[in-house]
């Protein structure tokens, strides 16, 4: 078996779980646990399909960095729910989704899975960062498309993307990219700095849609070739050429906010996916019996198991 690495956007995944499982579900005592159920069955399905040598859980340390921020105010803004004086903004997350969330840090630490987070970043630039670094094929496990700009064929990248659902998951390779956009994932960053994302609170290039955006970078080659096509008057139409330039302080800046960050200073540990020894297994039993969770942790240590040869 060809070792591969899994990079889990962690956030993602538990968010799809809470909503895909029944709240009904819960612990003895009554706590919610749908989401903390749901990614162990995310896992455990995950581990099965692709057969990872590695796992990664790319964690959000902070989900509205303040240096993206700084640069587009409107940054993920719609996602704050309470503003206080020299504190972080808090994120609008369900009550019982919030609870959950040392619960399914627990999990993953009782299968052995890193977790790795980085102050003032995303879990997708903790992504960005090993990916590009990894001397491993790479699966991203996310539902969010920023992360295509990461895929490369040449490098053994690609996306397992989960926003249809975990019964109908796609891999999104360089062929992918273009086939939907009409881009490549190194222009994809680009493409969506002028396309513009209402759930992240970017603007875009107001009047430039997808098939604009596309047809731009086809010609132009980046946002660079871009906005030296429209300031020389070349390339585009006059309309077009207008919107490009009346856009210019959002062009400024907004490249950086939107490229996920590949040189933090970090890199993945070498644990590779394994049997849990006796004590580790008990451990993990003992936690899952104590929140309802066995069936799906035994799925869970099942899976990583078969993958390692050792079931």
């Amino acid at each position: 078996m060809t070792d591969r690495l899994m990079l889990l956007d962690t956030a993602s995944l538990y968010f799809r779980a809470f909503y895909g499982v029944p709240d009904k579900v819960t612990a003895p005592d009554g706590s919610p646990i749908n989401a903390a159920r749901g990614l162990l069955d995310i896992v455990a399905k995950l581990v099965t399909l692709y057969e990872p040598t590695q796992v990664i859980a790319c964690w959000d340390d902070d989900w509205r960095p303040q240096w993206r921020v700084d640069l587009i105010p409107s940054y993920k803004g719609h996602r704050v729910v309470e503003v206080v004086a020299d504190a972080p903004d808090v994120e609008e997350v369900p009550d019982p989704l919030e609870a959950q969330i040392p619960l399914i840090r627990q999990t993953l630490a009782a299968l052995d899975i890193p977790i790795i987070g980085v102050a003032a970043h995303e879990a997708d630039d903790v992504i960005g960062t090993l990916a590009t670094a990894s001397a491993l094929p790479v699966d991203i496990v996310t539902g969010d498309r920023d992360l295509f700009q990461l895929v490369d064929d040449a490098s053994d990248v690609r996306v397992i993307y989960t926003a249809r659902g975990m019964s109908n998951l796609e891999i999104v390779t360089d062929a992918t990219v273009v086939a939907k956009y009409g881009v490549l994932p190194s222009q994809y960053a680009d493409f969506a700095t002028m396309r513009g994302d209402a759930s992240d609170g970017l603007p875009g290039v107001a009047g430039v849609g997808e098939k604009t955006a596309a047809t731009l970078l086809q010609t132009h080659a980046d946002l660079d070739g871009i906005r030296a096509a429209a300031a020389a008057g070349e390339g585009m139409s006059a309309g077009v050429r207008a919107k490009i330039l009346a856009a210019s302080d959002y062009l400024d800046v907004a490249p950086t906010v939107v490229a996920v960050a590949t040189g933090l200073d970090i890199s993945a540990p070498g644990t590779p996916l394994h049997p849990l020894d006796d004590v580790a297994r008990d451990a993990a039993d003992s936690l899952a019996a104590k929140w309802n969770l066995t069936s799906s942790m035994n799925r869970a240590i099942a899976a990583i198991e078969k993958v390692t040869g050792s079931a």
